[in-house]
């Protein structure tokens, strides 16, 4: 069986897919990315093998992409997020589409036509602000598990409480100052999950259905709901959305191979 690998090196996690000719995801790999995007690389693309009994030589191709792309020695093409993760997103959504991809530490918006060709995309890597990097420091001053941010954000009862400071190091200052007002912690978590979504809708207008992928959708359900009560629009989430830049990057290796 051909095997096809797409390899997305982000700042913040390192993630691999292994599909089939026929388009169909056989194994993914997952680990942080530390310091050694290369050994990072190598690590997912040996788990995704792994966990299939495949062998390397069973792979045709294999397509990198992601802030280390470059990183990727073994690799035998690479292409950029942009195009991975419009690829990745339209595969599962076959219409016009705005690709809203929320990162450890930036942010997409790729609006697609209903061909799949990207009409335009914005980037943030400037400020952490809307980034998974945000909600970490968000955690860290509420004393919060990361992982537990998004189940305590559910059980908020006052959806008014806000945070206002665009900067992230103001925001510290301004949680702070909500705790000794006593302010709930499940109140500024959701707080802290709707200033993402708002950061983020600030870098592009959004016309169309959204197909929200990255780790902070993967790890926070609840923030679909917060972009669908803003934007008024339906908000999908793919299957496996961390993982939607290294299939893309795989279907890419297989379209190429084909030609």
């Amino acid at each position: 069986m051909k095997l096809f690998c797409g390899i997305d090196v982000g700042s913040a996690a390192t993630k691999a897919v292994l599909i089939t000719g026929s388009l169909e995801v056989q194994g993914r790999g997952l680990c942080p990315s530390g310091a050694d995007f290369s050994a990072a690389a190598r690590q997912v693309f040996d788990a995704a093998l792994a966990g299939v009994g495949a062998g390397e030589a069973d792979v045709e191709a294999i397509v990198s992409t992601g802030y280390g792309r470059t990183n990727v020695d073994f690799a035998t093409a690479r292409r950029t997020e942009i195009d991975c993760h419009a690829r990745g997103a339209y595969h599962h959504f076959k219409r016009a589409i705005t690709v809203v991809d929320i990162g450890g530490q930036d942010n997409k918006i790729i609006q697609l036509d209903a061909a799949g060709k990207c009409l335009k995309f914005a980037m943030n890597r400037k400020c952490a602000a809307g980034t998974g990097a945000f909600l970490e420091e968000m955690a860290l001053r509420l004393n919060v598990p990361i992982d537990k941010l998004s189940k305590m954000a559910e059980n908020s009862a006052a959806p008014g409480v806000s945070i206002g400071s665009y900067c992230t190091v103001f925001a510290m200052t301004e949680i702070l100052s909500k705790v000794r007002a006593g302010v709930k912690t499940e109140d500024l978590a959701r707080a802290a999950l709707v200033s993402v979504a708002k950061r983020l809708l600030e870098t592009q207008a959004i016309v169309t259905d959204i197909v929200a992928t990255g780790g902070v959708v993967a790890h926070n359900p609840v923030l679909r709901d917060i972009l669908k009560e803003i934007l008024k629009t339906e908000v999908h989430i793919p299957p496996h959305p961390q993982h939607i830049g290294a299939f893309g990057a795989a279907l890419v290796a297989a379209s190429e191979q084909k030609e």
